[in-house]
């Protein structure tokens, strides 16, 4: 009695402490501690008379020892099996004498009370630190060599101490069907009170938290973020975080966005300075659509093509460097930047041209004619993206064959002339007449020296 004492005041004790039990998470359960038979006898044996003084404990046998031991298994719902054997010493009795309503506590020899009973539980509060349960089940028991098999039915309450711990209280009413003045064991009420041990969950991470609810069961984590770590500490787990070791912001996915520009640092090539999405986050200062940090020219605007700067107009022609195909040399727009060739300048070349000297019957020059030569070449340079004509004519002595060659041969000299003085052969076209085309008459020296001449035409395409 001192000893069942001793476990309600533990009991009691038990309800300021703050824990709870999951049996889903500990399906297993292993319990042991001290029974109580109370047993009333005689008229007493009627169902509604075995509750009568139900807290009498001088009516209560008990075997100041560890006398039951119960093995338990979640299934679930709320719902626990279980086998419980039990062990006493039954040294009184109590019998009601049904006319007097009066109810007398008998002395026998010692019986050996055995139990043995299946269980189903249902929990009221499974998550609570206090979790009252009924339960129904049935078994055997014997008084001695003697015994009855019972439906068995009562309530019970656990006290946890702890996730695992905890103190079982249970009063169960074993009911046997045999008549009760001749049943080897009467009806009666059995009460435990010992301790339970849960166990059988498993956390791999030891964080706490049991796999079966741990999205990260084999990394130590944080209950707020069922087991999973958050290594940055930025509110997001490790495993929707993008950024786990930078603390970041969850619009995204927990990277930082160190310039505020709304681009997070792992997407923005520029993630220290604000800038557009347009540009990965890099600013355009001058609005140009190139990032400064690709801009060659970042404070005036410029095309892309030409790094961000301006295209320059070199000869300020109004066309473009990009565009002008005489960069350097002022031109028109309609001629792609190059000088127009204007009449003018036919007529200043053909002035030139005619006051060439070849030596007599050759194609070489004389040397006076250098100096003209020289001074067509600078304005054929002028116009760097025309093409022309040198034509080569003579006068009509000789044979035509002879002057035929020596046209073609003078004109091809003057183009050579020219090309080894750095102009463009493919601007330049050679070729003879002969004496087909003069211009004056033959008959007369001086109209025979104006037959003799090279001609400069402008070749248009």
């Amino acid at each position: 009695m001192k000893h069942l004492n001793k476990l309600f005041l533990a009991g009691v004790l038990a309800l300021s402490l703050n824990a709870q039990a999951q049996d889903e998470d500990n399906p297993w359960a292993i319990g042991f501690g001290v029974n109580a038979v109370h047993t009333r006898f005689g008229a007493g044996s009627e169902f509604p008379h075995q509750f009568d003084k139900f807290f009498q404990t001088d009516e209560w046998n008990v075997l100041p020892s560890v006398s039951y031991i119960t093995v338990g298994r979640n299934i679930g719902s709320n719902f626990s099996v279980g086998l419980t054997g039990s062990v006493n010493k039954v040294d009184k009795v109590v019998y009601r004498y049904p006319f007097t309503n009066t109810h007398d506590i008998a002395h026998v020899d010692d019986y050996t009370y055995y139990g043995a009973d299946a269980i189903v539980k249902y929990s009221i509060m499974p998550k609570s630190w206090f979790n009252p349960f009924i339960h129904i089940g049935g078994g055997y028991t014997w008084l001695d060599e003697k015994g009855n098999g019972t439906l068995n039915g009562g309530i019970g309450f656990n006290f946890w101490f702890t996730e695992n711990v905890g103190l079982t209280v249970q009063s169960t009413y074993k009911h046997s069907f045999e008549d009760q003045a001749e049943a080897n064991v009467p009806r009666h009420l059995q009460h435990f009170a010992g301790l339970t041990f849960k166990f059988g969950g498993k956390d791999t991470d030891k964080d706490g938290i049991y796999d079966k609810d741990d999205a990260c069961p084999e990394v130590f984590g944080l209950k707020e973020f069922q087991g999973c770590p958050d290594t940055d500490g930025d509110g997001i787990p490790d495993k929707d975080d993008a950024c786990p070791e930078v603390a970041g912001l969850a619009q995204f996915q927990g990277c930082p966005d160190t310039d505020g520009d709304g681009i997070a640092d792992k997407d923005d090539a520029c993630p220290e300075v604000a800038g557009p999405a347009s540009l990965q986050g890099c600013p355009d200062t001058d609005g140009d659509g190139v990032a400064d940090k690709d801009d060659k020219c970042p404070d005036v605007a410029g095309p892309k093509e030409n790094a961000g700067c301006p295209w320059p107009d070199t000869d300020g022609d109004g066309v473009l460097d990009k565009d002008d195909l005489c960069p350097e040399v002022k031109g028109t727009a309609a001629n792609r930047g190059c000088p127009e060739v204007t009449e003018e300048v036919i007529k200043r070349l053909n002035e030139y041209a005619r006051t060439i000297l070849f030596n007599s019957g050759k194609a070489t020059f004389k040397e006076e004619t250098y100096v003209v030569l020289q001074n067509m070449n600078k304005i054929f340079k002028e116009y760097p993206n025309s093409k022309f004509l040198l034509e080569g004519h003579t006068d009509s002595d000789g044979s035509n064959a002879l002057n035929q060659t020596l046209s073609e041969n003078r004109a091809a000299a003057v183009k050579a002339y020219l090309v080894e003085n750095g102009i463009a052969s493919d601007r330049l076209k050679s070729v003879g007449f002969g004496e087909t085309k003069p211009i004056a008459t033959n008959k007369t020296a001086k109209g025979k020296a104006l037959n003799r001449r090279v001609e400069v035409k402008l070749i248009k395409e």
